[in-house]
């Protein structure tokens, strides 16, 4: 009885372990097909590029909208500089949650 194998424990099964390998080499083509086996590129180079741009793009697309309202609504500079502090504090928000994901 011993050496029967169908009273074998689990992980001792040829069948149970080629299927693991079988799955497990099916995964690693997916995810190198998805891409997903590459390491995360996002150097400090390119985290720097992207918080500069963010702090800088967000308050100057404040000010364009802002200014065009103002212009349709004849209210200049009060929704420019609204738009200008709003469009900054969702910046911050912004490179908060670039930098919480690091």
């Amino acid at each position: 009885m011993a050496n029967d194998p169908d009273n074998a424990p689990i992980g001792e099964d040829p069948k149970l372990d080629s299927l693991e390998d079988r799955i497990s080499a099916a995964r690693k083509a997916e995810d190198h097909r998805l891409g997903r086996d590459k390491p995360d590129t996002f150097d400090g180079r390119s985290r720097a590029m992207s918080i500069a741009s963010t702090m800088v793009g967000y308050p100057l697309g404040g000010i364009v909208i802002g200014w065009g309202l103002d212009s349709l609504f004849d209210t200049r500079p009060w929704i420019m500089i609204g738009l200008m502090f709003l469009a900054f504090f969702g910046a911050c928000l912004q490179v908060v949650r670039l930098n919480k994901n690091a």
